[in-house]
Order: C-alpha cells, then structure tokens, then sequence
C-alpha cells in the first residue's frame, strides 16, 4: 500500500511505509472557512522538540475533560502546545504544553497499518460552547461501517506557498467501503476508514490528527492519517484511523468508552 502521511512534522515521525513521499500540499481542499463554535472539539498542536525552535502542525480532537486524541504519528516528539477554544490558528483562547510522557501510541504502530492513533494525557478543561468533547461510537457500533455517510473533517494545514491557514478550514465528505478503496491502495485492514475526494474535496498537509465527525447525531468515526502520493487534490480518496476498531484500546488506555 503506498500512501503519504499528511502533516507538516513528518520529519519528526517515522514513516509507516518506507516507500512514503513527503510533500507540502494546501489546506483541507476545496471545503469552506468554519464559523465560531463549529467544532469546539478540535484542538490545534505545535508540535516540538528539546533545543530545535521550529515547529509542526497537527491537530487533535476532544475525547474528555482530560484527553485528547490525535494520530500516532503527531507524538514522535518531546512535546505539544494544545490550543483549545478558537478557529484561529495555534491562537486558541488558551494553551496547554503537554510532555511526552503523557503520550500514549498504539503499541502496533508503525509496524501494522491502521494503528495510526494516539492519546494525549492533559489537565483538565471545562466545557463550553467554544470548548467541548466530541462522543465516541458506542461499543454496540463497533462493526457499523458508515458506508455512505456524510460526515464532516476540519484541520488548519498549510497552504502550497509555504503558509499555514489562519483560520479553521472544514469538508463534508462521504464515507466509502473498504472494498472501493482498495483499488486505489490495495488490500486494507479494517483500522482504516476513507472517504471519497470529487472534485478535490480532501484533508491534506497538516491535517493529521484532526476528526472526521458523522453528520447525524456527531459522533467521532475517524483520526486524519494519510492522503495519496498523488496529492491532496488527485481525487483518491483521503485515509483515516477507523475509531470504532480501536473502542478497546481507547477504553483500556484513557477509562473513555460509551455502551
């Protein structure tokens, strides 16, 4: 399976195919710009590390008043600014620096595919309408597949000229089978989730980590992880970490889990 990890770090995480290409491509393309209070659950990383002043871009979804969940591949790194509580970019109403010892990878990361997530112990935040948790599938949904929902993903990537997006970028895309997306990467595990890209309509650089959040009744079904080498805008479908495969390893780690 060849596909591209899209966030901005990926020079900070191992690549989970050797045959993975890295390249700067614009933000959530073709979506919209997000009003206020949009998606209170998505929180912007900076992402760094000890003695080097650069930074990578991710971000993160709102899981509990004291977690965060993210992609495995945003937590190779000595720390994270989390920024909660605006759409404005890495400028949230406040931050939180997080050290790695609060992270938790998926222990089968990046040896097998579709273990692309990761959790950030944080203090505690209190919930309001700019800040909120997103909901989980319930375990009873652990094999609902979400075939042709709509579901909508935000994130604040970079743009092709070298810039980040300032402002908190959305796309309502659809949910395909596993099957239709495999003839585009080959055999897939079920840890991994797609969805179509018409028209260009996809997550790209600097998108990682962010959520895919159903349309009806918004639930938490996928964690940005990856886009074709091909380029955000080739219409392959975008990649994400399935979260109902991971309900346990989410449960076992965090305490977090609805029945």
């Amino acid at each position: 399976m060849r596909y591209l990890l899209i966030l901005i770090c990926v020079a900070l995480a191992k690549a989970a195919d050797n045959e993975t290409e890295v390249e700067l491509e614009p933000i959530i393309t073709n979506g919209y710009p997000a009003y206020e209070g949009k998606a209170p659950y998505i929180v912007g990383l900076l992402i760094g590390t000890d003695g080097n002043n650069g930074k990578a871009v991710g971000g993160g979804v709102i899981i509990a008043h004291t977690w965060v969940l993210t992609a495995a591949h945003c937590l190779t790194t000595d720390y994270v600014d989390i920024h909660y509580g605006s759409n404005r970019a890495y400028n949230g109403q406040y931050y939180h620096r997080v050290r790695k010892n609060n992270f938790i990878r998926h222990h089968l990361w990046p040896n097998t595919n579709g273990n692309d997530i990761g959790l950030i112990k944080t203090p505690h935040v209190d919930f309001h309408r700019m800040v909120n948790k997103v909901n989980l599938p319930t375990f009873n949904q652990r094999n609902e597949r979400f075939v042709n929902w709509w579901a909508v993903a935000c994130g604040w990537g970079g743009m092709a000229n070298g810039k980040l997006a300032d402002w908190l970028q959305c796309v309502d895309i659809q949910i395909m089978s596993n099957d239709e997306c495999s003839r585009s990467y080959g055999s897939l595990p079920e840890g991994i989730l797609c969805t179509k890209s018409p028209n260009g309509k996809s997550i790209c650089g600097g998108d990682s980590g962010g959520p895919l959040v159903t349309h009806d009744n918004p639930i938490l079904v996928g964690i940005s992880s990856f886009v074709s080498g091909a380029g955000c805008t080739s219409g392959a479908p975008a990649g994400f970490t399935r979260v109902t495969a991971h309900l346990n390893w989410i449960r076992d780690n965090s305490g977090v889990a609805y029945y």
